[in-house]
């Protein structure tokens, strides 16, 4: 088995760290894969083009070079680490409506994508290139930040179209999503070094791209809470935590 977070952001958006850092920072907490997917804000409202003022976001005019670097560090990441890098976006579609909010990690693309467009139509546009679609801490995080409610309040609605749903984010688990029976897998949404300790999803498959996405979509995975001092040792992970199935059927 190996361990993997799925939402990760860098410095093209609000996380802390280079594309390079964030490597370095999985590659050593010993992360089998990871997917770099950094903010991609809709461009013609007026908080999406606020976050392009302040350079928290991706954009047309940078989307080449964010995927040009994430591929170099790939390269380096499976060299050094034996750890698979995944390219994608957090698509987010904020409002100042909490029941409004919708954020969407688009994984495994390498083409930008309009974020100002319909739920329907950016979950198609993501699987045209061949990614998978989750619906992002669709639920109360736990946290005092903006909450992202549209998805999980209109579910029957969106439920077919996701590939999964995040069933934790950083060290809150979704009792929602635990229960509801959805395809799910569990991430960090890391911004910060500080928050490597997390959820993670383990999986059992080759470490590919193809391979991990079919994992996802038969939900053939494990979720496990990572404690930094895990990685210092070399035991099996499945005696380091009581993984959380949710219907997996390992």
């Amino acid at each position: 088995m190996f361990l993997t977070d799925l939402h990760l952001h860098t410095t093209y958006s609000d996380g802390t760290l280079s594309i390079r850092e964030l490597v370095d920072l999985m590659g050593k907490a010993g992360m089998g894969a990871i997917a770099i997917t950094d903010h991609l804000c809709e461009q013609k409202t007026f908080l999406g083009k606020s976050a392009r003022l302040l350079s928290r976001t991706l954009h047309k005019h940078n989307f080449d070079a964010y995927i040009t670097e994430i591929q170099r560090e790939a390269k380096r990441a499976w060299r050094e680490y034996r750890m698979l890098v995944i390219p994608g976006v957090e698509i987010t579609k904020n409002s100042f409506s909490h029941k409004n909010s919708a954020h969407i990690l688009a994984l495994d693309i390498h083409k930008y994508i309009e974020p100002d467009q319909s739920i329907e139509d950016l979950i198609a546009a993501i699987h045209a290139q061949g990614g998978l679609a989750v619906a992002a801490h669709p639920v109360n995080t736990g946290y005092s930040e903006h909450q992202t409610y549209q998805l999980w309040n209109d579910r029957e609605k969106f439920a077919p179209l996701f590939d999964a749903w995040e069933v934790a984010s950083g060290n809150i688990l979704f009792k929602e999503v635990q229960h509801s029976g959805l395809p799910v897998i569990a991430t960090s949404d890391l911004h910060k070094p500080q928050q490597l300790e997390s959820w993670k999803t383990g999986f059992f498959c080759e470490k590919t791209p193809g391979a991990i996405k079919l994992a996802i979509r038969t939900q053939e995975l494990e979720l496990h809470y990572y404690q930094p001092a895990m990685a210092q040792t070399n035991i099996d992970w499945r005696l380091l935590s009581s993984p959380l199935r949710l219907g997996a059927k390992r």
